[in-house]
């Protein structure tokens, strides 16, 4: 497992759009996707410690910031014939399991985690109404270990600011996480 980290916000930069199959037995595009304020694109995976270390916490902060007007999506783009625990069924589970507020979308063709540019799990792409990229940034101070409660609320505090000013922090710390796991050519 190879430890990545994102690169530098490109403040404004367009989201690409994508159609995918959700655990929830639906399509969804970005457009279906984005709330009244802004939209948070996820990189997410069952399998990968980074991810497991946050998961309770995001689907508090997910809801949180759905009351705010953002809405979510979380993308598995891995090969789950590395992962089968990254297998579709899998992911329906998790879902469930956690709660999940937010569409759970599988990339099978791994294109739009190439269209944005995904480089790991997590990997986090904050967006304001308009589709411009604001946050590209770390979930909190967690890594394969939960951090402590009480710890700076990152990438919360990043979509909160972008829905009441649309403009995301010029300070961002990088996401770090496992590499997302791509198909033989």
């Amino acid at each position: 497992m190879v430890s990545l980290t994102t690169p530098v916000c490109d403040f404004g930069w367009k989201a690409p759009d994508f159609n995918l199959p959700g655990t929830d037995d639906k399509q969804w595009t970005l457009r279906d996707a984005m709330g009244p304020n802004g939209l948070l694109v996820m990189f997410i995976c069952n399998h990968c410690p980074y991810v497991k270390a946050i998961r309770p916490r995001l689907v508090r902060d997910m809801a949180e910031l759905k009351a705010l007007g953002v809405h979510a999506i979380a993308v598995m783009s891995n090969d789950p014939s590395e992962y089968a625990e990254d297998a579709f069924d899998n992911m329906k589970n998790v879902a469930l399991e956690f709660g999940f507020s937010f569409p759970y979308v599988i990339d099978e063709t791994q294109q739009v985690a190439k269209a944005y540019g995904a480089v790991c799990t997590p990997d986090f792409f904050g967006f304001n109404r308009d589709f411009e990229l604001q946050y590209r940034g770390r979930f909190d101070e967690s890594r394969k270990d939960t951090a402590p409660d009480g710890v700076r609320r990152d990438l919360f505090e990043a979509m909160k600011q972008i829905a009441t000013s649309q403009r995301g922090p010029a300070e961002q710390i990088p996401s770090m996480g496992c590499s997302i796991k791509w198909k033989d050519a």
